[in-house]
């Protein structure tokens, strides 16, 4: 199938193949198309809305809609903190001032996110690396998670 640019990125090929039969494939063209290449770029949309006889605005729309697709790179690590009452009650603003000023100051590749509850209260405040929740966290050791740079390197 030809492409606007002329240029058909492979895996995405395969990735619409592989699920193209299946009922309703465009959630999981997107996960894995993601999981690939770490974001779903304009290009991506356009050949995913090509494959599946969907408009680009379609795709798109999909893409946007949800808050776990990227449309651009996304740094390699994510920190999660929690701004829920219970972690702000026993240090939690603390936790996020340190995270905040080491994430605007470029230390390690790490994408900071608030979430409002990661369901660990009763050892807050806690944080999430990489998917990993850590509890008791203070804002001495959010400086150690940054210059950790992966999750090896999270401290328990």
């Amino acid at each position: 199938m030809a492409r606007s640019n002329g240029k058909a990125d492979p895996e995405v090929v395969a990735i619409c193949a592989r699920h193209q039969a299946s009922d309703g494939p465009l959630l999981p063209i997107l996960h894995d198309v993601q999981a690939h290449h770490g974001y779903v770029s304009d290009e991506a949309i356009q050949q995913i809305a090509e494959e599946l006889n969907l408009s680009r605005a379609e795709v798109f729309g999909v893409v946007t809609f949800y808050h776990d697709f990227h449309r651009e790179p996304q740094p390699t690590h994510s920190l999660k903190v929690c701004r829920a009452e219970a972690c702000q009650s026993v240090g939690g603003r603390d936790v996020w001032a340190a995270a905040s000023t080491a994430a605007e100051s470029g230390q390690g590749d790490v994408q900071l996110e608030a979430v409002y509850c990661l369901g660990n209260c009763a050892c807050a405040p806690s944080v999430q690396m990489d998917g990993r929740t850590i509890g008791r966290m203070t804002a001495e050791r959010v400086s150690t998670l940054f210059s950790a740079g992966n999750s090896a390197g999270v401290p328990s």
